[in-house]
């Protein structure tokens, strides 16, 4: 019969190398996006602290291939880590996200489960993300956010026309 400390040992160096498959560039001394599979890429921190992105390739036969990248943003005060699936459910985000894009502030689930206190309050990562994305569409998320909680229809139809165009513009007058 095996002694509690021999079957504690065992436990423990199986969690380890399940972690090592998992996450094999921890092992290295940080998260490094090209080593990370598609499934851990989108939402995942380097540890030089730039963000981790998943772009596809097409290749031959009309078949899409897609590899884990550094991105050239640059995120402060996180590094080096890999989103909980917890947070990537919270905030109603996909890790089968191609590039980094605001395109998803303007499906109202998203925007409502990013808002929700389960992801605002608890993933700073993915907010960190979006916050930045948001501003770089003159939208303020923490201001969105209230607007969600108390209209959320009115919400998207703001935020789809923070870019907007010029109205109409008046013909020049006509000289007689």
């Amino acid at each position: 019969m095996a002694s509690p400390a021999s079957s504690t040992m065992a436990l423990a160096l199986i969690l380890l190398s399940q972690l090592l498959v998992l996450f094999p560039s921890s092992a290295l001394g940080g998260v490094i996006c090209e080593d990370l599979p598609q499934d851990l890429c989108a939402f995942a921190i380097s540890a030089t602290s730039k963000r981790c992105v998943l772009e596809s390739t097409q290749q031959g036969g009309g078949r899409t291939e897609y590899q884990c990248r550094t991105s050239e943003v640059e995120v402060e005060r996180m590094s080096d880590l890999i989103e909980t699936d917890e947070c990537v459910r919270a905030c109603g985000v996909s890790r089968d996200s191609v590039g980094i894009s605001s395109d998803s502030l303007l499906e109202p689930e998203v925007a409502g489960k990013l808002c929700s206190a389960a992801c605002y309050q608890n993933c700073p990562n993915i907010v960190d993300l979006y916050f930045n994305l948001a501003a770089g569409e003159g939208v303020f998320l923490p201001d969105m956010c209230e607007a969600q909680r108390l209209n959320p229809r009115r919400t998207m139809t703001e935020l789809m026309s923070s870019g907007a165009a010029p109205g109409p513009v008046a013909p020049p007058p006509v000289s007689t």
